[in-house]
Formats: C-alpha cells, sequence, structure tokens
C-alpha cells in the first residue's frame, strides 16, 4: 500500500524549511514559499495566518528531529559520559563540514529576530535550547555527576559557541576543539566526585 501524500500544511513547512534554511528568513517570500510548496499564496495563509507563524512552524519542525538525533548519538558512543557526550560534538564536526550546512537553525533565526525577542519563533528556539540543556542534565544526572545543571549550561555553552565560530571560520576543527573541551570538563567533575574513571 503506497504511503499517503504529505498533507498541504506539511508541504508548505517543508518549502519553508528549505528555503528559510538556505536563505534565511528575511531574504525569503511568502510568495517564494508559496511557489515551492506549489500552492496558491491564498491557500498559503489558510494555513498560517502570517509569515511569522510559519517562521514558527518551521523551527517547530526542527525541534524533535534535532532532539532525537543529539539522543541517538549519545546512545550509539561507546564510553563513559564525557565520551559519550563528546561524541555528539564529533558528530556535529562532520555535519557542519557538509557544503549544505548553514549554521544551527535555532540560532540563525534568533539572530535575525534579535531586536523581536516576543516572536513566537524565538520562544520556540529557546525551548528547543532548553529542552536540550534539560535532557543532558539528566544524563549527567544519572551518570552521579555533581552539580548537573550547571555542567549541561556548560557543554551548552560550548556547543553554541562551536555553531557561531564555524559559521565565520568555515572550520568543523572548533567543534572538534569544543567537544574536547566539554570531555574535560566532564571527566574533571567526576574526579571531583570521586569516580575512579570517568571515560
Amino acid at each position: 500500500m503506497a504511503p499517503a501524500p504529505p498533507s498541504t500544511r506539511s508541504r508548505i513547512i517543508a518549502a519553508a524549511s528549505r528555503l528559510f534554511y538556505a536563505q534565511g528568513i528575511r531574504a525569503v517570500s511568502v510568495d517564494a514559499v508559496a511557489e515551492q510548496a506549489k500552492v496558491t499564496k491564498r491557500t498559503l495563509y489558510y494555513h498560517f495566518r502570517s509569515k511569522d507563524e510559519l517562521v514558527a512552524a518551521y523551527l517547530e519542525a526542527r525541534d524533535q528531529p534535532n532532539l532525537a538525533l543529539f539522543q541517538r548519538w549519545f546512545a550509539e558512543a561507546e564510553g563513559g559520559l564525557p565520551l559519550k557526550v563528546q561524541a555528539i560534538f564529533r558528530r556535529l564536526a562532520h555535519t557542519v563540514a557538509q557544503k549544505h550546512w548553514k549554521g544551527c537553525g535555532f540560532l540563525r533565526t534568533a539572530a535575525e529576530l534579535a531586536n523581536l525577542p516576543g516572536h513566537p519563533a524565538m520562544r520556540i528556539g529557546a525551548a528547543h535550547k532548553k529542552r536540550f540543556e534539560a535532557w543532558l542534565a539528566e544524563q549527567l544526572a544519572a551518570g552521579e555527576l555533581p552539580e548537573p545543571d550547571l555542567l549541561a549550561r556548560q557543554v551548552v555553552l560550548l556547543l553554541d559557541g562551536g555553531f557561531a565560530v564555524i559559521l565565520l571560520h568555515r572550520d568543523p576543527a572548533y567543534m572538534e576543539a569544543a567537544g574536547e573541551a566539554a570531555r574535560a570538563l566532564l571527566e574533571a567533575a567526576a574526579k571531583r566526585a570521586g569516580q575512579p574513571e570517568a571515560a
């Protein structure tokens, strides 16, 4: 049995995602999204009341897949917590080296909307980053590392700092370096907790 074709709404979100990620949200018009999705502008506005709502839906569609990917990379990695966290950075270093990579969609959108802190997309982006941080803190707490919330926040700073610097230099080695720093941070925390070997 053939799979059901995607709904009109999901087609519009997929088209918006391709365009917004490739070109930025301000550079892409609603007309361009409608054309890419092969719908009329009227149909697009039937599903989304405004471009702002469409931008929010674009980020919402990235939320769970991105979190699931990070969690899978963590689960697949061998070794203790420091190596598992470092594995996320290593996999990202491979991803950011690809020609199609244009940066973290959440951070790029936040930069474009920096003067609009109440924008729904800003709230979605912030919630996404907080969900990753909370998940990471849970893993660190389960590994009995001290101050897991603070450690998770520090790892997030390394991760997003890596994203930002790579946009400037286009060099994935920065993400590798950030991963090494994250591993060292967690290994030091494990030693403070009296764990004989964290890796």
